[in-house]
């Protein structure tokens, strides 16, 4: 939020300062967040609160998810354990495949950690079964990826 901050400001000032004499690009009409997203000075695409409990990416520690997205705890991933999440941060989807899993056949995209690259779990696009319907638009994430962070 700081490094947020810092480069609004400073791209406020690039605004404000009369035209110099070097040759540079021009100014641009975007907001300043929106030059913050498109900048590579930020690690992570998102940083969630130092207050919660939060799960983070156990090879480079971007932030996954907070705690008050956990669904459940009882998921089986390929690699063992795994939770379920209503919304994660900083993890780039694949494209949709049909598998067959413990809980029947579902369409699903693996995710994968934003920063890293590592393969974290999946996203469940669609049920096909009327009882795994409350899966749909949610996250899996294998606790062999991750790490409690921040008040645990």
């Amino acid at each position: 939020m700081a490094l947020a901050y810092t480069f609004q400001c400073f791209c406020q000032r690039v605004r404000q300062s009369p035209s110099s004499s070097r040759a540079g690009p021009e100014p641009s009409d975007e907001s300043p967040a929106d030059m913050v997203k498109m900048t590579k000075s930020k690690t992570f695409q998102a940083y969630l609160p130092h207050c919660h409990r939060t799960y983070s990416c156990i090879h480079c520690r971007a932030h996954l998810a907070n705690h008050d997205e956990l669904i459940s705890k009882s998921f089986q991933g390929s690699q063992g354990r795994a939770y379920l999440f209503n919304s994660v941060v900083n993890v780039g989807c694949g494209p949709a495949e049909e598998r067959v899993l413990l809980t029947g056949l579902h369409a699903v995209a693996d995710i994968y950690c934003e920063n890293c690259k590592t393969t974290l779990g999946w996203k469940y696009e669609h049920a096909f079964e009327s009882s795994q319907k409350y899966k749909e638009g949610k996250f899996i994430i294998e606790l062999a990826h991750m790490i409690k962070d921040n008040g645990w």
